[in-house]
C-alpha cells in the first residue's frame, strides 16, 4: 500500500494519533523565539488544520495541503469555526504544483520523514525549495532514530538522513532534539529542523534532463 493510500485509509478509520486537536508546541516556540516574520506560509500535510489555523491567527497568509479529502474537509470546518482565513487544498505534494507559490515559510509535521529513501527525501527537499522564495524558511518535525521504541510510532530518521537530503538546497539554522506534541503519555521523540533556502540553489533546482 502506498503512503498516500495508507494515510487516506487511516483518516477514514479514524486511526490518526498525530491529530491532537491543537497546534504543535514546537511550531509555536520556533516561530516566536526565531521571530519568523509574517508571510505567505505553506503547511504540507496539514491534516485537520490546527497548525495552519494557528499560523493564520498570527497573521500569516496560509495555504494548507493534504492528500486526504476527509482531513481537508475537517480543516475547512475548523477554520470557519475559528473565524480565520486559510486556503485548504487536496494536493499530492510530490505530483502537483502548489497554488500561491512562492512562499516565505514552509512547515511540515511528519511529512518529510515518511520518505523512506535518500532519493525520496532529496526529492522532497527539492520540492520544498522550489516552492520557497529567496531566503525562504522550512521547518520540519521529523521522527528521531535516537528513540529506542517498543511498539508503533512515526517513521524514524537520523540527523545524517536529514543533512544528506537537504544540504544541497538549504542551510540548516537549527537541528535539535525534542518530542512531538502528543496526547500520548510518552510522546515520540522528534527532530526540530529549521532551514533557509540557499541563495545559490537555482542550478540544483533545474529539472533533470
Amino acid at each position: 500500500m502506498s503512503v498516500e493510500d495508507r494515510f487516506k485509509k487511516r483518516y477514514k478509520t479514524g486511526d490518526t494519533p498525530w491529530d491532537i486537536g491543537k497546534p504543535d508546541f514546537n511550531l509555536i516556540e520556533t516561530v516566536v523565539q526565531k521571530s519568523i516574520k509574517r508571510c505567505k506560509a505553506l503547511d504540507i500535510g496539514c491534516g485537520t488544520g490546527d497548525n495552519s489555523i494557528w499560523l493564520a491567527q498570527k497573521h500569516f497568509q496560509v495555504t494548507g495541503t493534504d492528500i486526504s479529502e476527509i482531513a481537508i474537509e475537517k480543516a475547512r470546518e475548523k477554520a470557519s469555526k475559528s473565524d480565520v482565513k486559510c486556503t485548504f487544498l487536496v494536493v499530492d505534494f510530490f505530483r502537483n504544483q502548489i497554488e500561491g507559490a512562492p512562499f516565505g515559510f514552509v512547515f511540515d509535521r511528519g511529512c518529510f520523514h515518511t520518505c523512506a529513501s535518500d532519493k525520496e527525501r532529496k526529492r522532497f527537499a527539492k520540492n520544498v525549495a522550489s516552492n520557497l522564495e529567496k531566503n525562504g524558511l522550512w521547518m520540519s518535525l521529523i521522527g528521531s532514530a535516537d528513540e529506542r521504541r517498543q511498539g508503533p510510532g512515526p517513521p524514524q530518521r537520523t540527523a545524517s538522513d536529514i543533512v544528506t537530503a537537504v544540504e544541497s538546497y538549504f542551510e540548516i539554522l537549527l537541528l535539535t532534539s525534542s518530542h512531538f506534541d502528543s496526547n500520548r503519555q510518552n510522546p515520540p521523540r522528534c527532530w526540530v529542523c529549521l532551514m533557509q533556502k540557499r541563495e545559490d540553489v537555482s542550478e540544483a533546482l533545474r529539472p533533470n534532463l
